[in-house]
């Protein structure tokens, strides 16, 4: 008697009850092995392999076990397969020409338990064809029903399920406030309300050791728990949830969740989000008259003057040394910095001075103001402050040109020179200074510049205090492991290590020449005290010119 080779191939599009001792799985399994006994006169026989998908839907062909399964059949190693109902093995007609293909080419065939089909006749082809017709239109019409409640549920402002946002956290089905995310969450607002940049934000938010909120999957995968990526900012800010509101398709509806943000603080969010997106779209950001214009000095007493360079149809403002301009002067020590970030962190430092009391009081003490003008000037700081997020842009431009005499970038921070007397007239106070040294009050900004091509790049916060680069660190891992693979006693060859582990054989190269690299460099690394300009992909590129001394390679990478 010819042995027959059969398979059974089961399927559940949800997880719900998969996780039973008996699930559905196992029900339709017993069924097909039931039918296979009973043809065991045709020399029928069950393989041992199973071939289960479970929480996967019919409507698409990229399912491991119906992947192993078809490459089974294509190694002959399988004759008939046997499901319990057509539609566990797909719901698509589309899908089903060219499993049906498939077996044809390869002598196989199916069986379904509960409906006796043989795809081998035209007959049989022309049931199963007018059956997957009923079971497509069957999977649409369950889609549609199910987007209609989604529609109806959020119209009603109920959270319909997905990615559990930072802040929240799910309880019976509803969203509730995470009391330390939502602290985030508002930091967040309104830091970005205050600097007007999500690129300020993000490095604050770093420096802070702020990081996205820990998800576990429910195969116990733990996601999230990074640093805040622009990207993800962006949408924090736009996410209507945070203003207790649910959006559909554009229209947006009353939350039943508890907001985080307030109305004025979403209002003014949304109002610098649109001033961006416009100044972007219609390039006017370098036209735009330059905040600090007269005012900037690099270290070296020069004037930094606005421009602007023009990349993919986009305009970005800089401030660059009077030096540059004149080639004959240029020298290493001029400066290129972008004119968005300084002038978030001078407005940022202004307004923190606005908003302390004992700073203002200090400031304004060689004056000798009498106890009203005092009480009045601080008043008036205080309301600054407050309103310092929301106040028109023309406002916030004249107090600092008044109040600001002059700001000078240094290697490693901000100086923001204040003229008290400028700085009393913009509170309403009026007085006199003798004495030069009294009227001047400084004010520093921890800012690291390094040098960037022709520029300057901008390192916000102080540089001792950065978290360490996460793809630095995960590059220098990969190095090490392919190290210990290389070394270990295996009889992988050169091929298979390099296919098991990275891209290529240039970048294996290149990670086993960073092992090299010097014990203080790594050290350095991992405490995120490498030079800013320092990328995985310019350590991996210059890893062949590496010198072999460690004090050079210090040097050749930009240590300190």
């Amino acid at each position: 008697m010819i042995k027959v080779r059969c398979s059974i191939y089961t399927r559940k599009s949800s997880d719900e009850g998969l996780e039973k001792e008996f699930n559905s799985l196992d029900a339709q399994r017993e069924a097909c092995e039931a039918f296979i006994k009973s043809q065991k006169h045709a020399g029928w026989t069950a393989v041992s392999n199973l071939y289960d998908d479970g929480g996967l839907s019919g409507g698409t062909m990229e399912r491991p076990a119906l992947q192993r399964l078809l490459a089974d059949i294509k190694a002959g190693k399988v004759q008939i397969v046997v499901v319990y109902k057509v539609d566990r093995l797909t719901r698509s007609l589309a899908d089903f020409a060219k499993i049906v293909d498939i077996f044809d080419v390869n002598g196989a065939s199916f069986v379904s338990v509960t409906q006796q089909f043989n795809t081998t006749t035209s007959m049989g082809r022309l049931t199963l064809n007018m059956l997957l017709s009923f079971a497509q239109f069957e999977r649409e019409i369950a889609g549609e029903r199910i987007r209609d409640k989604i529609a109806a549920s959020k119209a009603k402002g109920m959270w319909m399920g997905g990615t559990v946002p930072l802040g929240y956290d799910v309880k019976d089905r509803k969203l509730v406030i995470n009391s330390a995310e939502a602290e985030t969450i508002r930091l967040i607002f309104q830091r970005y309300a205050e600097l007007g940049s999500v690129k300020l934000l993000q490095a604050e938010l770093d420096r802070r050791g702020l990081r996205s909120k820990r998800r576990e999957g429910t195969k116990g995968l733990i996601t999230g728990g990074a640093k805040f990526s622009r990207g993800i900012l962006y949408l924090i800010l736009q996410n209507r949830l945070y203003r207790g509101e649910v959006a559909h398709k554009g229209n947006v509806y009353p939350g039943q969740h508890e907001a985080i943000i307030e109305a004025e603080l979403w209002l003014v969010v949304e109002d610098k989000l649109a001033a961006n997106r416009k100044a972007r779209s219609l390039a006017t950001g370098a036209e735009a008259p330059s905040l600090l214009s007269g005012l900037l000095f690099d270290h070296d007493g020069n004037r930094m003057t606005p421009t602007h360079a023009n990349k993919r149809g986009r305009r970005y403002r800089y401030y660059i040394s009077a030096a540059l301009l004149d080639t004959s002067r240029s020298s290493g020590n001029t400066m290129r910095v972008p004119a968005s970030e300084v002038e978030g962190l001078v407005l940022d430092r202004v307004r923190t001075l606005l908003t302390s009391q004992k700073e203002i009081a200090d400031a304004l003490a060689a004056l000798q103001l009498r106890a009203g003008e005092l009480e009045a000037a601080l008043s008036r700081a205080a309301k600054f402050g407050k309103e310092w997020p929301i106040m028109p842009p023309e406002t916030a431009r004249a107090v600092i040109r008044q109040a600001v005499a002059r700001v000078m970038l240094s290697p490693d921070q901000i100086e923001i020179v204040i003229d008290a007397e400028q700085l009393a007239g913009a509170l309403g106070v009026e007085g006199k200074i003798e004495s030069a040294s009294d009227r001047s009050i400084i004010l520093t900004v921890p800012a690291e510049l390094r040098r960037s091509g022709q520029g300057k790049r901008m390192v916000i916060g102080d540089p001792s205090q950065r978290p360490p680069d996460a793809s630095l660190v995960q590059v220098l891992q990969e190095a090490f492991s392919v190290r210990a693979k290389i070394l270990s006693a295996t009889t992988e060859t050169l091929n298979d290590i390099t296919s098991g582990i990275t891209k290529s054989k240039g970048r294996l190269t290149a990670l086993m020449r960073l092992t090299y690299l010097a014990p203080s460099i790594i050290e350095d690394i991992f405490g995120g005290r490498q030079p800013p300009e320092l990328s995985p992909k310019r350590l991996l590129r210059t890893s062949q010119d590496l010198p072999l001394d460690w004090s050079a390679q210090r040097k050749f990478l930009g240590f300190a």
